[in-house]
């Protein structure tokens, strides 16, 4: 057998975040003796995936921020020229532009513009410049990818989607690792401290604007009126968190919220919960919220988040308003293991489906 198909796969930071989570959920996936992927980082990355990564195989090239807008292409061109990448995946919603460039320039035939997200006016300049990016990133993207259906629109227009030119590649998880586990919740509950009866609400993402974390903390006050013993599980980091832990103090709710940091063990502390919430202002296709309901976690989700992510009855869509009713409806649901409808979102065939993808471009 030949050697692999390398990938290049131009990301933000390496950290813990759901973009990141996505391509590496593939990629543990992917038939590695046919595909390999190259990562490309920015170089003030935590990378907690190093030691996996280098276990199986991947190149690992950290460059510099785009905000060194020439050192950044300087560096993404020669080594997309030097080391003669058939194949270059961005996946930097509208930044993409510049990788995309810079894999033009150098002249890699495949150059995948992958969109992850939407926008939302509360981040003012940033997501300006969204608007004013999104127009160029068809200029050099020889395919257009999204999350979902709602993301794709969004990034390359109705008419595009319409015409079947974007592709959907879906956030798929690997589902058998987030079913219920009745022995981690005890264990889970114990380590964090959370009583065995207490009622657990639970949020897992980076602490931004766009995850509004604000509306959940309303949302988890007004809770606490209707079950004292009701607990708000944080998983995640991010450069809000402080601002947030003092809103908690506002609310005074500090001896009722936990924050669980970044985990490796997120699968299993979606069963030390006992709903899940999203209150995000924007998003694309949440992989979170799959991961909840994989687990029989019941979700009330925001109506800005893709109704595409929605794969069973046990999620409710709601506007971001009224903080009351979401903590009625958090109450009032209940744990729903039927796994109806995730069948879709299921990594292995979804991998195999890339792989196919990737290899057809480079026979070509």
């Amino acid at each position: 057998m030949g050697k692999p198909v390398r990938v290049a796969q131009v990301l933000n930071r390496m950290e813990s975040g759901g973009i990141e989570a996505v391509v590496m959920n593939y990629y543990r996936h992917m038939d590695r003796e046919k595909v390999q992927f190259d990562f490309y980082f920015f170089k003030e990355s935590n990378f907690p995936q190093r030691q996996e990564l280098e276990r199986l195989g991947a190149g690992m090239y950290p460059i510099p921020a785009y905000s060194r807008l020439f050192a950044y292409h300087s560096a993404l061109y020669r080594a997309f020229k030097n080391r003669r990448y058939k194949i270059v995946h961005a996946h930097l919603s509208t930044m993409s532009l510049f990788a995309l460039f810079a894999a033009w320039r150098a002249g890699v035939p495949v150059r995948i513009c992958h969109n992850h997200s939407t926008a939302h006016w509360s981040e003012g300049t940033k997501t300006l410049l969204k608007y004013l990016l999104r127009p160029f990133n068809k200029l050099f993207a020889t395919h257009y990818f999204a999350c979902g259906e709602k993301a794709g629109r969004w990034m390359y227009g109705d008419r595009c989607f319409d015409k079947g030119k974007v592709r959907v590649m879906p956030n798929a998880i690997e589902t058998e690792a987030f079913a219920f586990d009745p022995a981690a919740r005890l264990r889970l509950r114990e380590e964090l401290h959370i009583p065995e009866d207490a009622f657990v609400v639970g949020h897992v993402g980076r602490f931004t604007r766009a995850k509004n974390h604000h509306f959940l903390l309303s949302v988890f006050s007004e809770l606490t009126r209707l079950h004292p013993n009701a607990r708000l599980l944080l998983v995640g980091q991010g450069e809000l968190k402080s601002e947030i832990e003092k809103e908690i103090g506002k609310y005074n709710l500090k001896d009722k919220v936990v924050f669980a940091g970044i985990r490796k063990d997120v699968c299993k502390l979606y069963s030390a919960m006992d709903s899940f919430c999203l209150p995000s202002l924007y998003e694309g296709a949440p992989v979170v919220a799959l991961e909840a309901q994989a687990n029989g976690l019941p979700c009330v989700l925001s109506d800005q988040i893709t109704k595409e992510i929605v794969v069973n009855e046990n999620v409710r869509s709601l506007e971001l308003s009224q903080p009351d009713r979401w903590a009625e409806d958090l109450l009032e649901m209940h744990r729903n293991e039927d796994e109806m409808g995730i069948e879709a979102f299921h990594i292995e065939k979804q991998a195999h489906e890339l792989a196919l993808f990737y290899l057809d471009c480079n026979a070509e």
